[in-house]
């Protein structure tokens, strides 16, 4: 059973530390900057991709070129390493869990806070999506094919609900009470 708490985070609130600058690294730094593109990101690597360096140069992205150290973890709030060295990702775990702050460790679950979910998005509406670990590769084709049946129209639906929501008076009970009333269509379009 998949006991994950599902969280959106604001992340551009926070100062996040990426461990690595290889493929690894340039895949969860990209994953990052598609959800959130006004991330404060660090990254630390020895050696560093040149694709990084060009998102560092359009994005407020820190780039360290050095091996890991725990004192890299001051002032940070959320960490995901994705070297290709187990002992490097699991030291930062280790000095992560010391100090209190939450990590992913790329392709090693056990030694996890948190997940990257495959994420769909469509205007505002962003669905985050979870495997509990067990199958990324089933959760980006699940992704692929959300994507493809959710209309790209949803921005405006979401739209002229926030208009509705905002002049509906009333308590908390009645404004849910008629917003469900109204997107009720929704789920008896889906039961013809």
């Amino acid at each position: 059973m998949n006991t994950l708490f599902p969280v959106f985070l604001k992340i551009e609130n926070l100062n996040t530390l990426i461990v690595g600058g290889g493929n690894v690294g340039l895949e969860k730094l990209e994953a990052v900057l598609r959800n959130a593109p006004k991330s404060n990101i660090t990254l630390i690597a020895p050696e560093i991709r040149e694709e990084i360096r060009q998102y560092a140069k359009k994005h407020s992205i820190t780039l360290i070129q050095s091996e890991y150290h725990a004192n890299h973890l001051k002032g940070i709030d959320l960490v995901i390493a994705g070297t290709n060295r187990k002992e490097i990702n699991k030291k930062v775990r280790d000095d992560c869990k010391e100090a209190g702050i939450l990590i992913n460790v790329a392709d090693t679950p056990e030694l996890c806070d948190f997940y990257l979910s495959s994420v769909v998005q469509k205007g505002d509406l962003k669905i985050a999506i979870s495997t509990n670990g067990k199958s990324p590769t089933f959760a980006k084709r699940f992704r692929e094919i959300l994507e493809a049946i959710l209309p790209e129209s949803l921005q405006e639906t979401l739209d002229n609900l926030q208009a509705i929501r905002n002049k509906l008076k009333g308590d908390f009970e009645y404004k849910v009470d008629k917003l469900n009333e109204i997107t009720k269509i929704m789920r008896e379009k889906d039961q013809d």
